[in-house]
């Protein structure tokens, strides 16, 4: 194995990836990161912004504001170029953030470098081989070791020894085909064509999006001086060999626009189709998927790039615990079973605007239709909160620990979670009942916790504040008082205290609002998992039993 091991390997420096080593470090994880490219591409940037619930959990962690310094914020995004304003949404972070990918990956790079991520770059996963106590990963080694280490740098194949693989590389991934996990779905219907160029005579709208007969066209800009260019041609694919050139994005333009907008000196070219696929399982024994490894579809709304960040934050903590022996391995399913859903409808949506962005005339009548039901608040806010993800909700029974769910038994790892709230409207149904959840919790139960100021003992707080270090949180809102329901979890948490922080604190507002639940009151005591969602709350009277179920469930026994 040529010596070199690691407590968890990840395969892909993008950003799902490194926000992955982020995470795993933060939480004390040994983590090496293998990168195929042996070089950064700065001149490629797939993704251009960041939605409101990735900015979220990058200011849960203390680290969104230099990713707000680099971008610039726009107060909405949009469906199938339809638009949506976010103004209104319930978030410290109504906007979208145009934001280039290779940026992004460089500002997730230097913070993963600042907390000790190991990162080899030209380095190929090739093979694995797992075993019962770990997974051995077979790299093709181009040269240069992690972070300058020439022990390990000569050319070659080496064999590296770790506890858990994650494939975050791409579309293509080679782990989850070395692993031999299926990647079902639809495959193209249409072209699509990208260029990042300078442009003589660009539109007077720096976000341009239009539908015309021959197709549609976007030019959106960017950073000064240049704009990215997007053609889309309906019911034509092309083969996968067939060069992208200039020239090829120039005729495009022609035909759909009837202009190319005087476009010159090319920084990037490349060509994508509508395909939507999605890994069968997130996991096959130690070895789990996230990002486009785990799900790829057409980049409309601008949600894969957040997708992929969203997967990292929600396993990470998982797999730290699973690591360090706190948590058993089933908490592993739970990644599966709350994130497979979430991405099946990324995938069902893009489908959608995919649909909508046809230029016949039945697709026109639809699309009027449509628009005018978004000048409606509510329609506005539905689709919004879906695009950014702010709507998520994960439900929190421990179903994962549920043997029938688990792959091995031939049912799809995905269809109890569906059932339980895969879709929008299935979670509100579910969980709403007269102002309270089905189950018997509070209706926030399952989504992120708002982030409100609290007053505690030391001042005003954000309740983002408090998850920066990636720990499970038990939020008693009792004020502080000697005495109380909420005062008397506190021998409780003290029994998990190595894993989760008990903060007694005020909350400043009597009500709280959140997207799809609307107005709440704060409930008394919450449990906050490091992902922000909230895993278990309670009323005046608190379910000590629930409490203790709730902490087992997703931090493992009691320490003894």
């Amino acid at each position: 194995m040529g010596g070199m091991t690691a407590q968890v390997v990840i395969a892909g420096a993008g950003p799902t990836g490194l926000m992955l080593a982020c995470e795993l470090r933060l939480a004390g994880v040994d983590v090496l990161v293998l990168e195929r490219d042996a070089e950064r591409a700065d001149a490629e940037s797939r993704a251009g912004g960041m939605h409101a619930r990735t900015l979220e959990v990058l200011d849960q962690r203390g680290m969104v504001a230099p990713f707000l310094r680099a971008g610039r914020p726009l107060p909405g995004g949009h469906f199938s170029a339809l638009p949506l304003d976010f103004r209104n949404l319930p978030t410290r972070h109504p906007h979208l953030l145009v934001l280039l990918q290779r940026r992004i990956e460089r500002l997730l790079e230097e913070h993963a470098t600042r907390l000790g991520v190991r990162l080899w770059r030209g380095a190929e996963v090739t093979g694995l081989r797992q075993s019962g106590s770990g997974v051995e990963v077979e790299v093709e080694v181009l040269g240069g070791g992690p972070q300058g280490d020439r022990r390990h740098g000569e050319a070659g194949r080496r064999w590296i020894g770790a506890e858990y693989l994650v494939g975050c590389d791409g579309g293509r991934s080679a782990v989850r085909r070395l692993a031999g996990i299926g990647f079902a779905g639809t495959s193209a219907t249409l072209t699509a064509m990208l260029g990042d160029v300078e442009l003589d005579a660009p539109p007077e709208h720096p976000l341009f999006q239009e539908r015309r007969e021959h197709g549609t066209i976007s030019v959106l800009s960017f950073e000064p001086g240049w704009h990215r260019v997007m053609t889309t041609e309906f019911d034509q694919v092309a083969g996968r060999d067939e060069p992208v050139t200039l020239e090829g994005l120039r005729r495009a333009c022609l035909k759909i626009a009837g202009t190319d907008y005087g476009m010159r000196s090319p920084r990037w070219l490349s060509r994508f189709g509508d395909a939507a696929r999605q890994a069968v399982e997130y996991r096959s024994g130690r070895v789990l998927l996230a990002g486009d490894a785990a799900h790829v579809h057409f980049p409309a709304g601008g949600q894969g790039l957040n997708l992929g960040v969203q997967d990292a934050v929600n396993l990470g903590w998982k797999l730290a615990l699973v690591v360090h022996g706190h948590a058993p391995d089933s908490l592993l399913d739970s990644y599966h079973a709350e994130r497979h859903p979430v991405g099946a409808r990324v995938l069902e949506n893009t489908r959608a605007q995919t649909a909508l962005s046809r230029v016949d005339g039945h697709t026109t009548a639809l699309r009027a239709t449509l628009a005018d039901l978004l000048s409606l608040d509510d329609v506005n806010a539905r689709l919004s909160s879906m695009i950014t993800a702010l709507d998520v909700h994960y439900p929190m029974d421990g179903a994962h620990l549920d043997d029938r769910a688990h792959p091995s038994d031939g049912a799809h790892p995905g269809d109890g979670a569906r059932a339980r709230g895969g879709t929008l409207l299935g979670q509100r149904g579910r969980l709403m009942d007269g102002g309270r959840s089905v189950d018997g919790g509070h209706p926030l139960v399952g989504y992120r916790v708002p982030d409100v100021e609290l007053k505690a003992g030391t001042g005003e707080v954000r309740v983002f504040e408090l998850l920066h270090q990636a720990r499970g949180v038990l939020l008693c809102l009792d004020g502080g008082a000697q005495e109380g329901p909420a005062a008397q979890l506190a021998g409780i948490a003290s029994e998990w205290a190595d894993r989760v922080d008990l903060v007694r604190a005020r909350p400043s507002a009597d009500v709280w609002q959140a997207p799809v639940v609307g107005a709440v009151r704060p409930p008394v005591a919450l449990l906050v998992r490091p992902d922000g969602h909230i895993a278990w709350a309670t009323g005046a009277r608190p379910d000590l039993d629930g409490a203790r179920a709730a902490l087992t469930t997703w931090f493992g026994p009691a320490r003894r």
